[in-house]
């Protein structure tokens, strides 16, 4: 049969049941980097995986996105293994991403185990050896009793709860060494493609790097661990720990015993006491003579937009009138929008805003003066000016929300204590299980999945594409000033996923199979099926999830 190399551009001849790493002695030496996996038809697969049929392969390195997702959950089991050999009866938790890096704990009975710097070294040198030792990362699929069964005698109990809620026949799980474990994506061959790692203590854990020390403090020099951003990782943790679902098989046991009900409303009550905390912060400046304007900044589907109109409402009953104007009023006409690397308009660059023109109305705004706000027409690529007058009285305070908030640039002429700044991201806390978390950006990549499609007409196709420039954009403008925030909202939903799950999975399956971003599509529908639906008639209408779901109670034109 034929295979289709994409790297090459060639076929090449194959026998049935040969694998997908038999091909690259036939490469001729044509592949300029060591391959960590492949697209297969484009969805990825280990190098192990058999060919029985005509296929296209194309193999990725270990620095592509797809190639570092491998990477990253193969030195998980790495360090996994490690802790076993070092601190037998441990459990280790990784918990979520922060500052480039895995943030990991580890516990015993529910109890921290502190980490020192001798403990830190000696996984470091079991991890060495594990690399040296070259030990292979096998594929396996048993039936799913069985699996349950070998987890519950590891001691993996987030695994077994998840599996025991999924009922399915069969469950593929990964062995190194005596060690088994299971991951919702493929690993590398062998330890030895696993060179590159750095461990370093940090707070109640530590952070697990996949690269070197020069490179890890590297990324700490340029982008530290946020204490902001910490704090709010970890009030929700504890938050998950003591409405007991902290992962997603607990979620499915909670909706299967008909406790989703509960579950939504503490989760939203949760929400609007912390919305209602950073209203009182506000309320308490202004009577100290400070605020006035208050900017609300995040990534793309945060919910940064419901969040302004709930923080709008709690100001209310502060006995505070707040008024809303969008930064998106003040892009500059299409003809002079920036441009990003590929060519494509760069509508995440700060200087796609009119930031002479928004200064100009703060200042008069805040000296008492009438002003008219602009309107800008996406349909005409343009602004246009209505009839739009706005004044600030003396109970007033001005909410705006848009990505660069947090960007002292934006309003670099308004004096600094007249602004109070808020931080909204989806900080994603619910996890797999201990060694397989959800990252924040897949859960805002859902959201806007479904918010596009339903609002703007965009495929998940079209969305898909345009993820990596919206990444990229924010990295640039936005994470790198999430310190500067006054304030941190959380804006993740425990339950999200599972309700997002019947909204999203039958856009992801309109992807074509014969474009790359089928590959993306099938991990995130792979991800969504470990999850029970939710029915969406459980979600409040005020709910911050009605933004992208529809049939909220607040107006977003």
């Amino acid at each position: 049969m034929k295979i289709y190399c994409k790297n090459t551009h060639e076929y090449l001849s194959m026998l049935g049941g040969e694998k997908v790493i038999d091909l690259i002695p036939r490469l001729k030496e044509e592949l300029p980097f060591r391959p960590i996996c492949a697209y297969v038809n484009n969805k990825t697969e280990d190098l192990h995986f058999p060919l029985f049929s005509p296929k296209q392969v194309e193999f990725l390195s270990a620095e592509s996105d797809t190639g570092r997702r491998v990477y990253v959950r193969s030195l998980c089991m790495m360090l996994y293994k490690a802790v076993t050999e070092v601190l037998p009866g441990v459990t280790l938790r990784i918990d979520h991403s922060i500052a480039g890096a895995q943030y990991c704990r580890l516990t015993k009975d529910d109890e921290v185990t502190p980490v020192t710097r001798d403990l830190i070294v000696d996984l470091m040198n079991h991890l060495r050896d594990l690399v040296d030792s070259d030990i292979p990362f096998r594929r396996h699929e048993r039936l799913t009793a069985d699996v349950i069964e070998m987890y519950r005698q590891q001691g993996l109990k987030a695994k077994v709860t998840l599996l025991e809620s999924l009922h399915e026949l069969y469950t593929t799980y990964y062995r190194l060494g005596d060690i088994s474990d299971g991951f919702y994506g493929p690993l590398a061959l062998s330890t030895n493609f696993i060179s590159e790692f750095y461990l370093k203590p940090y707070k109640e854990g530590f952070l697990l790097f996949a690269c070197n020390e020069e490179k890890a403090e590297e990324k700490l020099k340029k982008n530290p661990p946020e204490e902001k951003m910490y704090k709010a990782f970890t009030d929700q943790i504890r938050f998950n720990d003591i409405i007991k679902v902290r992962n997603v098989g607990e979620l499915n046991k909670a909706v299967q015993e008909k406790r989703t009900p509960h579950l939504i409303n503490v989760a939203e009550a949760m929400h609007e006491k912390l919305i209602g905390r950073i209203s009182d912060e506000i309320a308490a400046r202004r009577k100290e003579g400070a605020g006035g304007i208050v900017l609300v900044a995040g990534p793309s589907s945060s919910g940064k937009t419901t969040s302004t109109k709930r923080l709008g409402i709690q100001l209310s009953t502060n006995l505070i009138s707040p008024k809303m104007i969008s930064l998106d009023d003040y892009f500059v006409n299409r003809e002079d929008n920036p441009r990003d690397e590929s060519g494509d308009y760069d509508f995440e660059s700060l200087y796609a805003l009119d930031l002479q023109r928004l200064n100009s109305d703060l200042r008069r705004l805040l000296d008492g003066e009438v002003v008219n706000i602009p309107t800008y027409s996406f349909e005409l690529g343009r602004r246009i000016e209505k009839e739009k007058p706005l004044r600030l009285d003396k109970n007033d305070v001005l909410l705006i929300e848009g990505i660069h908030g947090l960007n002292p640039e934006l309003t670099h002429s308004i004096p600094q204590d007249k602004v109070f700044k808020v931080y909204v991201s989806a900080l994603t806390t619910l996890k797999i299980d201990n060694h397989n978390w959800i990252s924040t950006s897949d859960n805002r990549l859902l959201r806007r999945i479904v918010r596009d499609n339903k609002y703007r007409g965009t495929s998940a196709f079209e969305t898909i594409r345009r993820w990596p420039s919206v990444r990229r954009g924010e990295e640039k403008w936005i994470f790198p000033f999430s310190e500067n925030a006054d304030a941190t909202f959380n804006s993740s939903l425990i339950f999200e996923l599972g309700v997002m799950k019947d909204f999203a999975i039958p856009l992801l399956r309109q992807v074509p199979r014969d474009n790359v971003a089928y590959s993306q599509a099938f991990r995130l529908m792979k991800l969504l099926s470990y999850f029970e639906s939710i029915p969406p008639d459980q979600i409040p209408f005020t709910s911050l999830l009605r933004e992208f779901l529809g049939g909220s109670s607040f107006s977003y034109t």
